[in-house]
This record gives C-alpha cells, structure tokens and sequence, in this order.
C-alpha cells in the first residue's frame, strides 16, 4: 500500500506549523469578517466589563450616597449594555458561523476535488470509509480549531482583559492574588495534553472503522440476508463501537482532568478575595462598591479563563482531523492532471498493443509481452480462464493503470503521451457490474454525454431496447433507480448502461463480461442492445459465453498473461486447440475432453 506522506508530524512544533498553516491558508482569506467579528467580540466584551463596572457604583449609590436617582440612572445604563452586548454577540455568532460553514463546504469540495484526482490503485488499496470519516470529522475539526482560535483572542481573551482591568481598577493588590492560581494550572495541562493526542487519533480511527463496517453491512445486505450474517455483523460493529466508547469516556475522563484543578484553584482564590476584600472594607476604608464590582468581575473572569486554560487540549483533539485531512490533500496525486498533453485525435480508431508488460506488484507480470491488433470498426474478442489478464487488459487501454513495458497505440498515437480526459472520451466502457448512480433512468443516460438532449436519451435508449420497460414505469424517464440500480432487475440495469456507452457516442467499445451474470432471456435482449452500440466502432469485448462472441472478427485466447490462440471462431475450432476445448466443455456436444496443451503464438 502507498503510504500517505506526514508531512505535518505529532510533536508541538508540527502543531505549531499546522495552526500557522490554517490560519494563512484558510482564514486569512476572510480576514476582513475576522476583522469585523473581533470588533464586535470587543464590544461584547467591553459591555461585559462595564456592568461589572456599574454594579460596582450601584452599590455604593445605594449604601453610600444614599442616592435613589443616581440608582435609577445606572439601571437605565445597565438595560442599555445588555441590549448593545446582546446586538454584538449576535452580530459575531452569524459572522463567524458563514465563515466556519464556508471553510467547510471549501475543504470537502477541496478533499472530494483531490480524490476525483486519484488513480484507480489508490482507491483499491483503501476503504471508503477512510475518505468519509475525513471528509466529514477532518472538515470539521479546521472549522473547529478557527473557531477555537477566534473565540479565544476575541471573546475569551478580550473579555478577560477588560475584567481584568475592572480588578484591577478595584484594588490591585487584590487582582495580583487571583493571578497566583494560574501558574499551577497550566503545567497539569500541559501534561495532559500529550495523553489527549494520542486518544484523538484512536478516537478518529475508530469512528472510520465503524463507518467501514456498517457501510459494508449495508452494501452486502443481501449477501447478510442470505447467510444469515445478521448476528456476526452486530458483533463487528459492537466491537467497533465498544471501542470507539472506551476510548472516548477515556478521553472524558483526561481530558475534565483539569476540572477539579481549576474548580479548586478557583476556590482558593475567591476565598482569598473575599477575605481580603472584606479586610479592605472593614479595616482599610475601601467602599462596598469597590468590593463588589471586584468580586462580579472575578467571578465574571472565571469561565473565560477556564476556556483559555483548556484551549491547548481543545486545539490538540481538533488538530488531528485537520490532520488527517491534508494528509490527503498534501499527498501527490496519483493520477495528476495532464490535460496539458496533447488531446487524442481519431480517424479510424485502430488500437494497437505492441509488446506490452504489467505487473500490479514487482517481478509479479500479470501481462507479458502481449501484442495485437484491434482492427477499426471490427470487433476483437478476449476468451480464456479468469485471471488471466483479459480485465487487466481493458484498464491499461483506459489508463487506470499505465504499462509497465511497451506501448499501446491508437491511431498511431501512444495513449501515454495524449491527456487521460481525451483517451477516455473517446471510449466507452460497459463492465458486468453495472455501477448506477442514485438517481433517475433519464440521469443515469445522460451521465454518458454532458449536455445530452432529450432526443439523444431516447434513442439511445430505444437502441439499447431500454425503452419499452422504461416506459413502462409509472415515471417513465423520471423513474428513480435507487442506490446502484437496486430497483431494477439486472438485464434493465446493463441495457441502461449500454444506453449510456451509445448516447456518449464513442468511436472505441470496451465491454467487459456484459452478459456474464444475466438470464437467457435477459442476455438476448441486452446482446441485442450490444449488437447496436458495435455497429462501426472499434470493440473489445471480453467474454465467458463463447456463443456470444462466434461471430467476432477476431478472438484471442488469453492464458497466464499471454495470447495462446488467435483467429476466427471457425479456425480455431478446427484447430482443436484451447478455443475447441473451451467450446466443447460448455456446449456439451463431445465425451470425454482432454484440453490442448499452451502454446504461445505469434
């Protein structure tokens, strides 16, 4: 498996490095609503900090001036800052929320964009789940650590500047004394920081992993169903589960660590004020405003300190989604764009393959020095025993995988050198595992040709002899098919897909075991539908029924990566080789059959 590059490691400074990357590449473009929600977020906070301020001087109105109007007044004051805090509060909230809700939806289109980039390689070697759970928590958790950060200069810390500065209008001496509590406080959270980074990863990992299992229980539901894997499916994903919420009430507990500390810490420290505070009252002639607008800003002070305290275990749990999401997104492409090549120019569409060799692993060919010809407008059939390479085959003449010796040619043009985008515009591929999209027949068709009117839908469908039973549903065209097809049966779903290949009109066919899993009666019908998308393209067809590949132009016996026959059905039926054993064994029509010895042709 290829492994992902980490170019952002697990020690402080890569944290350190990643913040500063999320807030040059991702917030810094919304600088200017940053800009306005701070202000705001001081505003709030400067309102907070004022009826501290004011609840200070109502008190002594009331036990020292004895002054009824000046009470009156304040009070008056004091409705006007709760109104301003509440305008102020709710301007940053909806600012701040478009921009995380933003930041979002542009790391999903940035993640989903870079996997559309992706070979087919890379997604056989990983689960999908892998993909979902960082498209979903990796999005989330940047928006989370923004927010974080934002919240914590703008609300947080200038909220706690302004009490501060309440405190220490009040009695400085005093202020000092409630700073005395948070040295100890931030070294137990340093600790406890390292522990948490550790519990996050597990936690990401293990909610991929109950996604990888209930996607797959959901996806082979019938498979469930039919071997009655209901109970073995419930124990995979309670153990998934189970150990999703082991790691997460072990991360509650680390994490709230800190609670009892502060909580504690606090205590002293509001003790301590208080003590001190009542002293200045009682023996150093402060007033009992002083004391009181001292003891709501304190208090007040509390909970913004708190977040701040815990800000480094906040950021640390959010910052490996982040993570783990431009682990993907740094990573090069697999299948880069190369729409800078040269475009595929066709005149007749022959395809030639000269030489050409393929391995999935080192020294392990699945291909071997294989070379034929795909004559235009003819077609060219592949037969033979699975494993062969014959699928192989059709994935390096589509470049999902590029060869590793030799050269495949169309038209005289290496398929190398030309974009992928022009290559496979110019083929059209139908597989035995037809793969519908979740929406309607009408969609499904036109997924073969951007921008297909609805002219070309139907005639290609009518081509395909879709069109009877499509219009025989209630909705027609506008029938959904449910999720990859399941509402309709599987000769319905392959002719759609052969509808598909013709709307999109390509010079070049490549099917793929079309009819393989299909009934007699279903075969007919859709090997009609294949006789109409054949007529003047270039074909490749890949076949197990041989009966439905006599009359090719050319079939070629693939064994062990290498053609063992070629020719005509007729010839090698005379020849009684490979082909004529092939042949026999499934029509029944000899006794006892021995099978011809390989032999690789020219």
């Amino acid at each position: 498996m290829t492994e992902l590059p980490r170019k952002i490691t697990d020690d402080p400074y890569g944290a350190a490095i990643l913040i500063r990357r999320l807030i040059t590449e991702q917030g810094a473009a919304y600088w200017r609503r940053y800009l306005l929600a701070f202000v705001l977020m001081g505003v709030s906070a400067g309102a907070t900090a004022a009826s501290a301020y004011v609840l200070g001087q109502v008190i002594n109105k009331a036990y020292v001036d004895k002054d009824v109007r000046g009470i009156a007044i304040l009070s008056g004051v004091t409705v006007l800052i709760f109104i301003l805090k509440g305008a102020a509060t709710y301007g940053h909230q909806v600012i701040l929320s478009k921009i995380s809700n933003a930041i979002l939806a542009n790391n999903q289109r940035r993640l989903f964009a870079k996997l559309m980039n992706e070979s087919v390689a890379f997604f056989s070697e990983r689960h999908s789940s892998e993909f979902l759970a960082r498209l979903t928590s990796g999005a989330y958790s940047v928006t989370q650590v923004l927010s974080l950060l934002i919240n914590a200069l703008g609300r947080d810390l200038l909220l706690l500047i302004g009490l501060v500065a309440v405190m220490l209008m009040q009695d400085p001496y005093m202020a000092l004394l409630g700073f005395a509590v948070a040295p100890p406080a931030m070294l137990v959270l340093r600790k406890l920081v390292k522990r948490i980074k550790g519990l996050a990863h597990n936690q990401f990992t293990g909610t991929a992993d109950i996604l990888e299992t209930m996607q797959e229980s959901l996806q082979g539901i019938r498979t469930v169903k039919a071997f009655t894997l209901e109970q073995t499916m419930r124990e995979r994903i309670d153990a998934s589960i189970s150990a999703v919420e082991y790691n997460a009430n072990k991360m509650a507990r680390v994490s709230n660590r800190s609670s009892p500390l502060m909580e504690t810490l606090g205590g002293f420290a509001v003790a301590g004020g208080l003590m001190y505070g009542g002293y200045s009252v009682v023996a150093m002639g402060a007033t009992p405003g002083q004391f009181f607008s001292f003891l709501t800003a304190f208090l007040m002070a509390y909970e913004p300190a708190k977040r701040l305290a815990r800000l480094n275990i906040e950021l640390n749990s959010n910052l490996i989604g982040a993570r783990k999401l431009l682990e993907i997104v740094d990573s090069p492409s697999s299948e880069p764009i190369d729409d800078d090549k040269p475009a595929l120019q066709l005149t007749e569409a022959r395809v030639e393959l000269r030489d050409v060799t393929f391995a999935y692993r080192p020294n392990e060919p699945v291909i071997s020095r294989m070379s034929f010809v795909a004559e235009p407008g003819k077609v060219t059939a592949l037969v033979g025993p699975s494993g062969g390479g014959k699928s192989t085959l059709l994935a390096l003449l589509l470049r999902f995988y590029d060869v590793t010796d030799g050269d495949i040619q169309i038209d005289g043009q290496s398929i190398s050198t030309v974009s992928r985008r022009s290559l496979r515009q110019q083929t059209a591929y139908v597989g035995q595992d037809v793969y519908l999209f979740r929406a309607t027949i009408r969609e499904n068709i036109a997924f073969g040709k951007v921008g297909a009117t609805e002219a070309e839908i139907v005639a290609a469908a009518k081509a395909a002899c879709a069109h009877d039973f499509i219009m025989g549903f209630p909705l027609g065209y506008d029938t959904p098919v449910g999720e990859h097809g399941t509402q309709l049966s599987g000769g319905q779903r392959q002719r759609i897909a052969v509808a598909r290949a013709l709307v999109k009109n390509a010079p070049v066919i490549l099917l793929d075991e079309a009819t393989a899993a299909l009934d007699s009666e279903s075969e007919q019908q859709v090997q009609e539908a294949i006789e109409h998308l054949c007529q003047n393209r270039t074909t490749i067809v890949i076949a197990h029924r041989l009966h439905t590949i006599m009359h090719a132009d050319a079939i070629l016996v693939v064994e062990g990566g290498e053609i063992v026959e070629r020719g005509r059905h007729d010839d090698l039926l005379r020849r009684g080789g490979r082909y004529a054993s092939f042949f026999r064994i499934q029509h029944r029509d000899a006794g006892p059959l021995t099978l011809a010895p390989i032999s690789a042709t020219a």
